[in-house]
């Protein structure tokens, strides 16, 4: 006859394999950041709530060849995409992305502009690393969507 466990351990036994679970869940989804990005050569936007980009995607931006000098956060969004699942984030009235996971930081990225498909990108997004895709707008100045990974 096999000996008795104390009650104790079941329930330790029990809350590491609830805690395993837990971690394992939270490994599955890939939290991201979409910005919207207004470039300009001005100083300031002529829009009051657009702010600065934070230092660190300016770093970024100011490494790509890119000719404006100055960019201005419109707005924000986090997002988390499960494994292999697929997001849809409004970025703007007039445009969002969908983001559809394929492997473990690599996925597909549609831009979608007046509710039409524009563009599709396949790639690894690792911690660090940005996606900008851009267009054209009025007055020389252009706009930016950034995808970034947070975790």
């Amino acid at each position: 006859m096999p000996a008795a466990r104390p009650a104790w351990f079941s329930t330790a036994l029990l809350l590491w394999m609830l805690g395993q679970w837990c971690v394992f869940g939270a490994a599955q989804k890939l939290k991201l950041e979409v910005q919207l990005v207004w470039a300009t050569n001005d100083r300031e936007s002529p829009e009051p709530s657009h702010k600065p980009v934070e230092p660190a995607v300016l770093k970024k931006l100011k490494d790509l060849p890119l000719k404006w000098t100055n960019y201005f956060e419109v707005n924000r969004h986090e997002f988390e995409v499960p494994a292999s699942g697929v997001v849809n984030v409004p970025v703007s009235s007039k445009c969002s992305i969908e983001v559809k996971r394929l492997a473990d930081t690599t996925m597909e990225v549609s831009f979608i502009g007046k509710g039409k498909p524009v563009e599709k990108r396949i790639m690894a997004l690792p911690r660090g690393e940005l996606l900008v895709y851009g267009g054209n707008a009025p007055n020389a100045t252009a706009w930016l969507v950034v995808l970034k990974r947070l975790e």
